[in-house]
């Protein structure tokens, strides 16, 4: 993977994380592509609910989180995607570093406003706050992101069980493709290793 395709992977990663501890927004089916209105004025009542909810199930806390877990998670990937030599790590600090000054928690929870308000109406934002503040919602927004660390950990534990099993049966399959593979292992390392 070439280090520039990993950067917005490293952003979606961050994304999807956050997406995946807040509350399941409603389906909505899909509309027909238009030009881009202006956004629609959000009744001040229903944003400062959303921001209380925000706050409620720690959002914040959640994203900054997050980013932190696929920081350390994509590290290696974009270390790998450079060539070989002395300047990666330092490029690679470099990039996390320059991306962390740039990271604007604020700016992402406003971003998140007109999100919720497109796909829940007040009523079901009130209801959100309710739930969230019973020992039940208490309970759940602090199991979620323990709980989404463990399902993640076991599905990357699965999913590289499975792409060995995978890779060994197709090479047991295919000797042809494990012999060439071999002699370009062979040929890859210098030959005073």
């Amino acid at each position: 993977m070439k280090f520039w395709l990993a950067v917005p992977v490293f952003l979606s990663f961050t994304a999807t994380t956050l997406y995946a501890q807040t509350a399941p927004a409603k389906q909505q089916p899909a509309a027909p592509a238009t030009t881009p209105a202006a956004p629609a004025k959000i009744d001040p009542a229903k944003e400062a609910d959303i921001r209380k909810l925000l706050d409620l199930v720690g959002t914040k806390a959640l994203a900054a989180q997050s980013i932190e877990s696929m920081t350390k998670s994509i590290k290696p990937v974009l270390t790998n995607s450079l060539p070989p030599g002395a300047y990666r790590e330092k490029l690679v600090d470099l990039f996390f570093a320059k991306f962390s000054s740039k990271t604007n928690l604020q700016h992402l929870l406003d971003l998140a406003v007109p999100i919720y308000d497109k796909h829940f109406s007040h009523q079901e934002i009130r209801s959100l706050i309710e739930f969230y503040q019973t020992p039940l919602g208490q309970k759940t927004i602090a199991t979620l992101p323990v709980l989404m660390a463990e399902l993640q950990d076991e599905g990357r534990k699965w999913g590289e069980a499975l792409g060995r099993e995978s890779m060994q049966e197709v090479l047991a399959e295919h000797p042809d493709l494990l012999e060439a593979m071999t002699a370009a292992q062979r040929a890859a390392v210098p030959p005073n290793q």
